[in-house]
């Protein structure tokens, strides 16, 4: 983190779906998915300092949505719309200027990115974003789709690999490949 300097000009920090149901004892619980929570928190406080944007993703999913096992998808009912589940961590620093975008509320489909017809891409460019930071949970899905994107729409994109965990380590190493193919730096 030392090595990072901040530029609240053209950089966003990004924290992807650090939710309850992701962490322990949790619908879907990610392994160590609350560990995340400290060294978020950390990047938070300097992004404080620096004025740079932070802004969060949720997935914050209707009743009886297409990812759910239940409706044929593949994961077990989580992040439902106003249950506790869905709550951001309770430890996670949110600063009351971030930025919130909510994905995963159609019915036709589930949206992994926070970019996934969001509009996030429209604001960074808006506001003049070139460069994003990301972390959360879980790296090899939701994080993997989000940093996908923002390559996809012409962000410099980083992974703060400490701040992020995976559903699985087989999972974890096909998504790191995959960002250094595509030129996300890992740091």
């Amino acid at each position: 983190m030392s090595e990072v300097v901040l530029d609240s000009k053209k950089d966003v920090f990004l924290v992807v779906d650090v939710q309850v149901d992701f962490c322990p004892n949790g619908a879907l619980p990610i392994k160590d998915g609350d560990k995340v929570v400290p060294v978020i928190n950390k990047w938070v406080e300097m992004c404080i300092k620096e004025g740079v944007l932070c802004i969060f993703s949720r997935d914050f999913h209707p009743l009886r949505h297409p990812s759910f096992n239940t409706e044929g998808g593949p994961w077990p009912v989580h992040c439902v719309q106003d249950s506790e589940g869905a709550k951001f961590h309770p430890d996670l620093i949110v600063p009351k200027n971030s930025i919130i975008v909510t994905k995963g509320t159609r019915f036709d489909k589930d949206q992994n990115s926070a970019f996934d017809e969001t509009g996030l891409n429209v604001l960074l460019n808006r506001v003049g974003i070139k460069r994003v930071f990301v972390a959360g949970l879980a790296l090899d899905v939701c994080v993997l789709a989000t940093a996908i994107d923002s390559v996809r729409y012409g962000f410099e994109t980083f992974l703060i690999k400490d701040g992020c965990r995976a559903v699985s380590e087989e999972g974890e190493r096909a998504a790191i490949s995959k960002m250094k193919e595509l030129g996300i730096k890992i740091i």
